[in-house]
């Protein structure tokens, strides 16, 4: 006949198996925010690709005109880069679309 184990042996083997499953989860959890790292890595890289839509700025820093990607008019005022949604939500909002790259045409506006 086999004895049962003492409690202590119990413990022990309890210890144990918690160890296993708390290595487990260490690495389920280190798989993820390398998932997460490789997501916003991606999504940076994505927005970088994008062009940039230029909106210039009056004096006072206004909203004044939308130019499209790679317009030479746009560097000759102060300006922000936009993405393609903020500059139709420009045009929407009744900022002038640039008459010599005609970003609103190219928005479909």
């Amino acid at each position: 006949m086999s004895e049962e184990p003492s409690r202590l042996e119990m413990l022990h083997f309890a210890r144990r198996i918690a160890v296993q499953n708390l290595a487990q989860i260490d690495k389920w959890i280190a798989a993820e925010e390398q998932r997460e790292a490789d997501r916003a890595a991606g999504a940076s890289q994505r927005a970088a690709a994008e062009p940039q839509w230029t909106i210039g700025l009056s004096t006072n820093g206004a909203p004044e005109e939308v130019h499209a990607p790679g317009c030479s008019m746009a560097g000759q005022r102060q300006q922000r880069t936009a993405t393609v949604d903020q500059a139709r939500e420009a045009l929407v909002q009744g900022v002038q679309a640039c008459e010599f790259c005609r970003p609103d045409t190219e928005l479909g506006f």
